[in-house]
């Protein structure tokens, strides 16, 4: 196997990612509780890990994965990336983030791409045989409630057993800390005004949450057998620039602006706790840092905006009137999600700082820079409209894509 590599210049995210600093007592100066009562996570608290890592980040192609990717690479981590590069939405999206990071970081030997199938277990020995990563970041998966529904065998495959593998691989090469991307679906139908990880999540409405538990259940199974450290993130709908082109933020920031019919499920009054992805990806590195035992976080901006206020905030931000196509409620869809983020700003010192109305600005910015004109974002520019993609009109289900355990992976550096 031959690889693919890059370098380090210092430079700012375009996702707005601020760098992490951690003071001499361990807090995090940039992101600190502010609280001025005690916490009964208090006790919990333990130091962050500052120094250089070499991190695996699964789904490294992908919104978020990428997103994790750069900001590592920013701060002087050197990265693996391995992802299969499936069809779920436009390859075109994941090659350009691919390129993105390449072009901002070449040359040195900081950053090696695996173009393979996690669940080959041939290819996951040999990354790790060959790189060595002491962490792992594990973003891939299978997304998306509403495809789970109608294809569930490949949301077995890639997320239940892929990271079963993945797991598996860590505790037999000492990975000291594993953290993996959960989702707000456990919650289902949950009534609670602010989700916290304490409630109970055994009644998962759609295949696609009730794989990410059993992700949850075989993590804290692994550390119970073979001490791995384990963190699960339970991520709260992400959106903004280089988004999912299949999620409502990217839609509706297309549809209207081209002036094309939306999808309108309900009476507009179902809510979501929407996150913008350089709060997304502060949790995550935070969550890396932190070497917990065993932990559940949520990561969101712990509040929630109804769908008639989301489209609202659209028209405002791209100057049009959206055409609207109502609907009934959706089957595996949850009425409201809201996350309680106390845990994870004690624990881990995250605190959501870019509001909904924010993140859509920033978003229509990089939609007219980068699918709308010249790529003056930094991004190559894109043609992709959501209707062509996994959750668009007239799209049919992936007839389970499942690729071939013993593919031929190709390795860039």
């Amino acid at each position: 196997m031959t690889p693919d590599n890059l370098n380090t210049p210092s430079v700012t995210s375009a996702s707005d990612q601020s760098s992490l600093s951690y003071s001499n007592d361990d807090t995090i100066s940039d992101c600190s509780f502010s609280s001025s009562t005690s916490s009964k996570y208090d006790e919990q608290i333990i130091s962050p890990h500052v120094g250089y890592k070499k991190v695996l980040v699964t789904g490294g192609a992908g919104f978020v994965g990428s997103s994790v990717a750069e900001a590592l690479l920013a701060r002087g981590d050197d990265v693996v990336i391995v992802d299969e590069m499936n069809d779920y939405y436009d390859v075109s999206m994941k090659e350009n983030n691919l390129n993105r990071l390449k072009k901002l970081y070449p040359g040195e030997n900081r950053l090696a791409i695996y173009r393979g199938n996690i669940c080959d277990e041939q290819l996951m020995l040999k990354l790790f045989e060959t790189e060595r990563p002491q962490w792992v970041c594990h973003m891939a998966a299978r997304a998306g409630v509403r495809p789970s529904i109608q294809d569930p065998y490949v949301y077995i495959q890639s997320n239940i057993v892929g990271t079963t593998l993945l797991m598996e691989m860590s505790h037999k090469f000492g990975v000291q800390n594993f953290v993996f991307a959960s989702s707000s679906s456990v919650y289902g139908g949950s009534k609670s005004t602010f989700f916290s990880e304490e409630e109970n999540v055994d009644n998962p409405v759609s295949p696609y949450a009730a794989t990410k538990k059993v992700c949850e259940l075989l993590a804290y199974t692994y550390h119970h057998l073979y001490k791995l450290n384990v963190s699960a993130l339970r991520f709260f709908t992400v959106y903004g620039p280089r988004g999912r082109p299949d999620m409502a933020p990217f839609k509706f920031v297309d549809r209207v602006s081209r002036g094309v019919e939306i999808q309108k499920f309900g009476d507009g009054t179902s809510s979501r706790d929407y996150t913008f992805i350089s709060d997304i990806v502060d949790g995550v590195v935070r969550s890396i840092d932190h070497a917990y035992p065993y932990q559940v976080f949520n990561l969101g901006k712990g509040d929630g905006t109804s769908l008639n206020e989301f489209i609202s905030i659209v028209e405002k931000h791209t100057g049009k009137k959206a055409v609207i196509r109502q609907l009934p409620d959706q089957a595996g869809d949850v009425p409201y999600t809201c996350a309680s983020v106390e845990k994870a700003n004690v624990l881990l010192g995250y605190e959501a700082k870019v509001s909904f109305d924010q993140g859509i600005s920033r978003t229509v910015d990089w939609y007219r820079d980068v699918i709308q004109s010249e790529g003056s974002a930094g991004d190559e520019v894109l043609s992709i409209t959501p209707e062509t993609q996994a959750n668009g009109f007239g799209r049919s289900p992936s007839c389970i894509e499942i690729m071939p355990q013993q593919q031929t992976a190709q390795v860039m550096r």
